[in-house]
């Protein structure tokens, strides 16, 4: 199983909305799908249309007590594709784990060994905090989803800081698959110009693909759905999948699934 985690430490930027559809779009393609909610507000979990109801066993007690993570696994509506559902009591755990050993391996642990699926993806919290690095430290690779938007460089910067500090002291293996433009919108010019700035600065890092504003990727979580389901001719649904298909090809050939 490939490990791929969704961050940055900016809100706002798209992490959840590209977690949702991107392993959507990977499931629809024939690859064994896991995601897992790591954000305490547990918005995938209620945008894969997880009830509260079912989320008696949460990514929380994966961290906190250890709970195995075949206990912690839901299936969604998806053919393909299973979640670890987030409650509100992820909140605490980042002064729960702060006192404990090995707190930042605690995920990497849950999912050593783990062979049921071909990928996962990883929806980070807002922040750089334990969450966020028990999420690198598992990490085989990363995804940061960049908001087209003026301040993006500036937040981009300190997470790239704290990915080279995760592989110098944690996790050596941890690279960066890519950097995906989100809230693209071509009648702005200033949105234009970011997306020039970003390819700029890294390069072929940057996907081709760019993720447009899209009413319907706004409007499909409240129907418990992501957008490729709710909607899947939208242009935002239509980028995703191009997305899929351009990180899958980024993958290395041995770690593609069948």
């Amino acid at each position: 199983m490939i490990t791929i985690a969704i961050a940055n430490q900016k809100g706002g930027v798209g992490k959840t909305t590209t977690a949702m559809n991107i392993a959507t779009a990977m499931a629809a393609t024939g690859w064994r799908t896991l995601l897992i909610d790591l954000d305490p507000q547990g918005n995938a979990s209620t945008g894969m249309g997880v009830p509260s109801a079912a989320r008696g066993v949460s990514s929380y007690d994966l961290l906190v007590d250890c709970v195995p993570l075949s206990e912690a696994i839901v299936s969604s509506t998806i053919p393909g594709l299973d979640i670890v559902p987030a409650t509100v009591d992820l909140s605490g755990a980042e002064i729960e784990l702060v006192s404990v050993d090995e707190r930042t391996e605690r995920l990497q642990k849950a999912l050593a060994h783990h062979r049921g699926h071909d990928v996962c993806f990883i929806d980070c919290p807002p922040s750089l905090g334990l969450l966020t690095l028990n999420a690198l430290c598992a990490a085989d690779t990363l995804l940061v989803p960049l908001q087209c938007e003026f301040f993006a460089l500036e937040g981009l910067s300190q997470l790239l800081q704290t990915v080279e500090r995760v592989q110098q002291r944690f996790n050596p293996r941890l690279g960066i698959v890519g950097v995906g433009l989100t809230m693209f919108d071509r009648r702005n010019r200033l949105t234009d110009q970011v997306a020039e700035d970003v390819r700029e600065c890294l390069g072929d890092l940057v996907f081709e693909t760019v993720i447009p504003r899209n009413v319907r990727l706004s409007e499909a979580p409240s129907h418990g759905l992501p957008a490729l389901i709710y909607d899947h001719s939208c242009a935002g649904s239509r980028a995703y999948m191009a997305l899929a298909r351009e990180l899958i090809g980024r993958l290395p050939e041995e770690r593609k699934a069948a």
